[in-house]
């Protein structure tokens, strides 16, 4: 690999940490409206998954999302301008945190509905393979979401038509406020076993692993071999949303969450370009300003950025009837 291409995740899993260290601020400022859940911790999933995919590769996201979106190549102005409601933003302010969508991108959606980009990406995957094309659709989900009967469904499909989809389960060890091991049976990977779709657990702090582990199940999809689902072992920092304080307690113990941040894949990913590597920090600490000055401006843009307006409601919102050609 070329140092480019090494130095290439460690930036966007800075510039994950940074847009989301600045919504965290922007919340408790009051300045950002709805509901929002913080990827802080989990950057090395999103960039281990997406730096092993092409433009013309899809994913579906969860509520949880503005990483994996960044990974796959959204512009953090046009995000933050989503996130604060400005008609600048990806759905023109109408989508916010948990609905930005950009095809172009092969985004095919955030989405609130815990598990609904499972089926979403199957039937991507689905379309790739009716039309010939080599294209890989991957569906990003939690632990909780693993315990929907979505995930069954989709693996069935996807095993039964032979589809190019990969499922990485971000496993952050809860479920909302429930640790994984109160709720859920077994392992995630092994839950396609049965099925024939082969399943590997990997250290999802270590953004090399999950690049290795994607460019697998890729390669496997791309030759017509079908499905695999990943569960990436990682850890949010932040509860499970914004503000939660209020009402959830404190429901993790200290001495893990010291356990899981002594774990900081950017941290981690730092030390292997230093050590092994010989990036000079120099140039490191270099991005992360250039990085932090990058949401700083982008902050800005959504600022200054106009609302939508009133009549404008409805665009976007339906398909444009065609008549078919006989």
């Amino acid at each position: 690999m070329t140092t480019s291409n090494l130095l290439q995740p460690y930036r966007l899993m800075v510039r994950i940490r940074r847009f989301e260290e600045k919504l965290d601020r922007l919340f408790k400022e009051g300045a950002l409206p709805g509901f929002v859940h913080l990827y802080i911790g989990e950057e090395a999933v999103a960039v281990g998954v997406c730096s092993e995919l092409r433009t013309d590769d899809r994913i579906t996201s969860t509520h949880r999302g503005h990483g994996h979106l960044i990974a796959k190549g959204a512009e953090v102005d046009r995000m933050m301008a989503e996130l604060l409601g400005k008609a600048t933003g990806y759905c023109h302010g109408k989508g916010g945190s948990m609905h930005i969508v950009d095809f172009d991108l092969g985004i095919i959606g955030t989405n609130g509905i815990v598990g609904a980009g499972m089926p979403i990406a199957t039937g991507a995957a689905w379309g790739d393979k009716f039309l010939g094309r080599d294209s890989v659709s991957v569906a990003f989900f939690g632990d909780g979401a693993a315990n929907q009967g979505l995930l069954l469904e989709s693996l069935n499909l996807a095993a039964v038509w032979n589809l190019p989809v990969i499922f990485v389960c971000e496993n952050n060890q809860y479920a909302e406020w429930t640790r994984v091991d109160q709720l859920t049976a077994g392992s995630i990977h092994e839950r396609g076993h049965a099925l024939g779709v082969p399943g590997v657990s990997v250290d999802g702090n270590d953004v090399l692993a999950m690049r290795e582990a994607v460019a697998t199940a890729v390669e496997r999809a791309r030759h017509g071999e079908g499905p695999t689902i990943i569960e990436a072992q990682t850890y949010r920092w932040s509860g499970h949303n914004l503000g939660e304080e209020a009402f959830a307690g404190n429901y993790r113990p200290k001495d893990e969450q010291e356990h899981w941040r002594a774990q900081d894949p950017i941290v981690r990913y730092r030390e292997h370009l230093v050590s092994t590597v010989g990036i000079d920090p120099a140039v490191l600490d270099a991005i992360d300003a250039e990085e932090t000055q990058r949401v700083e401006d982008a902050t800005e843009f959504a600022h200054n950025s106009p609302s939508p307006q009133p009549h404008e409601a409805f665009e976007g919102l339906f398909a444009e009837y065609q008549e078919l050609s006989a």
